[in-house]
C-alpha cells in the first residue's frame, strides 16, 4: 500500500475509512460543515500543514466544494494541495437514496480512483520502510504508559495534554496519536509529558 506524506482531509468517517483502504496516510475529517466554526481544529490543521502538508479531498457536490473553499481560505492555501474525484453518477451502498446531485462521494470511489486523484494533486508518496527508520514513533503503549489511555483518569490527562499543546479538546485517543506523531518526535513527547505542570500517572 502506498504511503502518503501529506495529511488528507475528508468530510466524514466513511470517506476516512475508504481513503484508509486505498493508501497509508493520516486521514482527518471535517465532520461536515462543523469545521467552519471550529477554530481549534483549523489551528491544528495549520500546524499540520506546516509540518507535513495537507491534501483536501472532499466530495464533488456543492457541499464538498463549499467546505473545500472555506478550508482553502481559512488555511490561507499554504502547503495545501487539492485532490478532486471525478463526477460519477450513482449511490453509495449504505445509503437508501442517491445524494441530491446523484453523484458518488469519496466513500463511493475505488482505490484506483482515489490514488489517481492524489497523484494528480501532487501527493508525496514515501517508501514506508525508509520513513519508519528515520525516527521512533509515539505508540498506543506510550499513551498507556503515561496514563493517557486505558486508565481511570485518562480522559482528564488527555484533556490537560491537549490544552498544553493547544490542540482541540475533543481529539480522540487515536486521532491524538496521529497528530502527535506528525508534530512531535517521541523524545519531545516524553519530555513534554514529564513536565511538572502535567499530572503524572
Amino acid at each position: 500500500m502506498k504511503q502518503v506524506q501529506e495529511v488528507i482531509i475528508v468530510e466524514g468517517r466513511y470517506d476516512k475509512h475508504r481513503v484508509s483502504q486505498a493508501v497509508n496516510a493520516t486521514v482527518l475529517t471535517t465532520s461536515g460543515f462543523s469545521i467552519i466554526n471550529n477554530k481549534e481544529k483549523v489551528s491544528m490543521l495549520r500546524r499540520l500543514a506546516e509540518k507535513r502538508g495537507l491534501i483536501i479531498l472532499t466530495d464533488g457536490d456543492r457541499a464538498g466544494f463549499f467546505i473545500r473553499s472555506r478550508l482553502k481560505s481559512m488555511l490561507n492555501n499554504v502547503n495545501v494541495k487539492h485532490a478532486y474525484i471525478p463526477d460519477i453518477k450513482g449511490q453509495e451502498k449504505r445509503k437508501d437514496s442517491p445524494s441530491k446531485e446523484g453523484k458518488l462521494g469519496v466513500e463511493g470511489m475505488s482505490s484506483d480512483v482515489i490514488i489517481n486523484a492524489l497523484e494528480l494533486a501532487g501527493a508525496t508518496f514515501n517508501n514506508s520502510e525508509k520513513e519508519s527508520t528515520t525516527r521512533s514513533e509515539i505508540t498506543k503503549a506510550d499513551l498507556f504508559e503515561y496514563g493517557l489511555s486505558g486508565c481511570k483518569d485518562s480522559a482528564i490527562k488527555r484533556r490537560d495534554l491537549l490544552k498544553t499543546l493547544d490542540l482541540p479538546e475533543r481529539l480522540p485517543a487515536n486521532g491524538l496519536l496521529d497528530v502527535l506523531n506528525i508534530l512531535y518526535s517521541r523524545e519531545d513527547f516524553i519530555s513534554i509529558i514529564k513536565e511538572p505542570s502535567l499530572p503524572q500517572k
